[in-house]
């Protein structure tokens, strides 16, 4: 198995405003055979004024039965997160989420085209 780290940038997204409006971006999607790991997320306010922001990972994973008997589930990582002008947060502060194939890592801002960010993830083929 290869692992390949890899570093994922976004300029202004989402492209329609409003927190659950429908219109996430989808940052990042593992590939078929790939597994990846989130290392890191950071997201910007590039507004004149504050912003909200939402990180959602999308599943696709079928269900495992057992204990953990669940389905394309999407899991709220964050909502509603205030981020002041020229600042940042760091979502993944030292925490891992996995992320397997087909799989997606979306945000959505509460202005349009005014979240700027980063994502560092490992991808495992």
């Amino acid at each position: 198995m290869a692992n390949t780290f890899k570093v994922v940038n976004f300029a202004a997204e989402p492209n329609t405003a409003g927190a659950n409006s429908g219109a996430a971006y989808d940052v990042y999607t593992a590939g078929s055979g790939v597994t990846a790991i989130v290392l890191g997320l950071v997201l910007a306010n590039i507004h004149t004024s504050q912003i909200t922001a939402d990180v959602r990972l999308v599943s696709t994973t079928s269900a495992r039965g057992g204990n953990n008997d669940v389905a394309n589930g999407t899991s709220v990582i964050i909502a509603g997160a205030p981020i002041p002008v020229g600042s940042s947060l760091e979502i993944m502060s030292g925490n891992k989420v996995v992320l397997e194939a087909g799989d997606k890592l979306s945000i959505d801002c509460s202005v349009a085209d005014k979240l700027s960010g980063t994502l560092s993830i490992m991808e495992i083929t």
